[in-house]
């Protein structure tokens, strides 16, 4: 099993918009495994929009790979959906790795589009069900509750085949509908334990619907930081505050904060849960922050926790 780690950011941390290019070529030229960018489309931070950010990187990189997490499915139209992610697939000979949730049930989205989040679920299912279809089959037809598709066809398809189809969430129902229709898995902030529990639920949902996951597809976001909690910066970032979710949850006690060797002994706890893909979320804002931060977890930590050639 191979353990793989990448990086990613939530709202835009830079000085500038030239300096996100920078960053991503700096993980690069360290041979990250992959870059990521968290989806918001209504929020007072400054998100990038994700599906943008994809066709940038699948143009100005070469071999890193690169998704999105995670994109709220049922705000999306699946037919454009399936359509950009299998642009971008082929254009930048499949390094895509898309990653799909259903959203909060009080995120601001929903009250911003008069949208109802009690059928985020049902709609994100028949969502995920097209998207395997539109990016693997000639024609698709289709009859659901919320969508109808006759004889659709997209081209080109992805270069991937299948074109992997990860899917986030830490809550019951996500982790069944990870074990029906996706490919990986890859949770929030959340404890070892609760990486372990929804590792061991997909495997045995996934074994009663007669499917398999590849081992080394379970994962977990991680944001860290090389320093103390009393850093400044921790409380202004915005994983801490959870801005426009709905919820107030103090994350302090669930984000990696420390020396080199306790950041390490914290994705080592995980690793022992079955995770063996990590999303390291820089706790850093401004350009010398967050360059500094990524550059020591790159030389320090990933060498030690990355095996390779397992």
């Amino acid at each position: 099993m191979a353990v793989r780690a990448g990086f990613g950011i939530a709202s835009f941390p830079f000085d500038a918009p030239r300096s996100w290019f920078e960053w991503v070529q700096l993980l690069e030229s360290y041979k990250v495994d992959s870059v990521w960018q968290t989806d918001r489309l209504v929020s007072i931070d400054p998100y990038l929009e994700t599906i943008s950010v994809m066709a940038t990187l699948a143009g100005c990189t070469e071999k890193i790979k690169f998704g999105m997490n995670a994109i709220v499915a049922p705000l999306r139209d699946p037919l454009v959906l399936a359509k950009q992610c299998a642009t971008i697939d082929y254009l930048s000979n499949g390094r895509l790795l898309p990653m799909f949730g259903v959203g909060y049930p009080n995120a601001a989205e929903w009250r911003s589009t008069g949208q109802n989040p009690g059928e985020r679920g049902a709609r994100s299912s028949e969502i995920f069900t097209l998207l395997s279809m539109l990016w693997s089959q000639e024609s698709v037809t289709f009859e659901g509750k919320f969508y109808k598709y006759k004889d659709a066809t997209i081209s080109p398809r992805p270069i991937q085949q299948p074109l992997p189809l990860w899917i986030g969430g830490n809550a019951e129902a996500a982790l069944k509908r990870t074990a029906r229709l996706g490919s990986g898995w890859i949770g929030g902030i959340t404890t070892p334990e609760q990486v372990g529990h929804a590792i061991n639920t997909i495997k045995t949902e996934a074994i009663a619907v007669g499917r398999h996951i590849d081992p080394d597809h379970f994962g977990t976001s991680l944001a860290f930081r090389i320093g103390t909690l009393d850093d400044p910066v921790v409380s202004q970032f915005p994983l801490v505050r959870r801005a426009g979710i709905g919820d107030e949850i103090d994350l302090r006690p669930l984000l990696a904060i420390g020396t080199v060797k306790e950041i390490i002994a914290r994705i080592e706890a995980y690793k022992a849960m079955g995770a063996s893909k990590f999303v390291l979320v820089p706790i850093a804002m401004g350009d010398r922050d967050v360059f500094d931060q990524t550059r020591r977890a790159c030389e320090e930590i990933l060498p030690a926790i990355e095996d390779r050639k397992s």
